[in-house]
């Protein structure tokens, strides 16, 4: 996750660069249920509004609970699906509470009604998240639900009346980029603190659908207008959050960014940048599905690295015999092609490997939604670089959950 706000902030009042302060443990994105009252188009999760059989049990999630947090896990992102179609998800949810999580709520937002949203204000939820594809009618078609933008609409307002911290969060694609502003906008009028942008990742429905991946300079045109618009919220004294997720090149992107307009400051963000190091799947981002897999985020749902009803997550997630999460812990990855001789590896960490995976079949071949060109990040020969590092075939890795 690319928190823009945190380098603009840093941008405009300089520090001395400290010593890195790692994370106690990976951040948990934990997919309770599978269920989903809608069937959106770009759906990683190939969610239906049916039950799963064997999802995890109220008994298995506080087990797994208990061993998350001795295992010093400091986040859960509880997810679905939609997660509040589980009937024990704010047992859950108070449990976690209560034993000191983080804790954040990934909803579609249709769900959060004038009949809940007092229990969902005594959880005390850290954050909620709404997604909204675009303006209403877009948003219904990506969605599959006519009325679902009202309804998502109408779940914010309810939390942001309640003081619940809320965000409004948005997958980019060729069919909704050019409303991105109008959503910028809409995140003005409605008072809303927090913005997430997500690039399309190439798993579940989003695979299927990756043809409407935005092209390299749409991606370039909305982040110019993410980095201006949070620009001039620092500027301003502003609070509001700016977030993007899925294509860690923001972070070289948002270097040019600066070389343009403040090259005195090149280095120093260059600096602060390589310490946050990008990528960070199968490291400090984890993902738990709603059968107990583990996976090294949440688009790898075709690989399992074990599952949490046979074998704690503290076993699974330091565990590098695996070869997939030998690579992702190894510092540099064993990357190829563009990435592989990038210059920038230190600040991107290899972008998102599931992307080069689905094209592939090999995770660390370069990634297809790097949208800088071979001169801004310096590559003299695309493609030329071969390591020495095992290959392992697709089949191998298709580990089917």
């Amino acid at each position: 996750m690319f928190r823009i706000n945190r380098y603009m902030q840093e941008l405009n009042n300089p520090k001395p660069l400290g010593e890195k302060q790692n994370p106690p443990g990976p951040v948990v994105i934990w997919n309770l249920i599978r269920r989903c009252n809608l069937t959106c188009k770009h759906c990683y999760s190939i969610s239906a509004d049916k039950n799963f059989p064997g999802e995890l049990s109220t008994e298995q999630v506080f087990t797994v609970l208990d061993d998350l947090k001795s295992f010093k896990v400091p986040v859960l992102i509880l997810s679905g699906g939609e997660p509040l179609l589980r009937p024990d998800i704010f047992d859950i949810s108070r449990r976690a509470k209560e034993m000191g999580f983080y804790v954040g709520l990934s909803s579609n937002g249709t769900l959060i009604t004038e009949d809940n949203i007092d229990e969902i204000e005594s959880i005390g939820y850290d954050y909620v998240g709404i997604s909204l594809d675009g303006l209403h009618d877009t948003h219904d078609m990506f969605r599959r639900k006519q009325g679902s933008f009202d309804e998502a609409l109408n779940g914010m307002r309810l939390c942001r009346d309640r003081n619940i911290k809320v965000g409004m969060r948005f997958t980019l694609t060729q069919d909704n980029a050019v409303e991105l502003p109008q959503l910028l906008a809409l995140m003005e009028e409605e008072r809303i603190d927090k913005f997430y942008l997500s690039h399309l990742n190439y798993a579940g429905r989003g695979n299927k659908n990756r043809k409407d991946d935005v092209v390299h300079q749409m991606t370039r045109d909305a982040m110019d207008l993410l980095f201006d618009t949070c620009w001039n919220d620092v500027k301003e004294g502003r609070q509001r959050e700016f977030v993007t997720g899925n294509n860690d090149a923001d972070g070289v992107y948002l270097l040019k960014w600066i070389k343009k307009r403040f090259p005195d400051q090149e280095q120093h963000m260059r600096d602060v940048l390589a310490q946050w190091g990008g990528n960070s799947s199968g490291v400090n981002i984890s993902n738990i599905d709603n059968m107990g897999e583990v996976h090294p985020d949440t688009f790898w749902w075709h690989y399992s690295l074990g599952n949490v009803k046979d074998r704690p997550f503290s076993s699974i997630w330091p565990d590098t015999s695996d070869p997939l999460m030998a690579g992702m812990k190894s510092n540099p990855r064993p990357l190829k092609g563009r990435c592989g001789d990038c210059s920038y590896l230190d600040v991107c960490g290899g972008n998102t490997r599931v992307r080069a995976h689905q094209l592939t079949g090999d995770p660390w071949e370069e990634d297809p939604a790097c949208y800088l060109t071979d001169e801004e990040i310096d590559v003299k020969s695309s493609g030329a670089r071969v390591l020495n590092t095992p290959y392992v075939k697709r089949t191998k890795y298709a580990k089917q959950v």
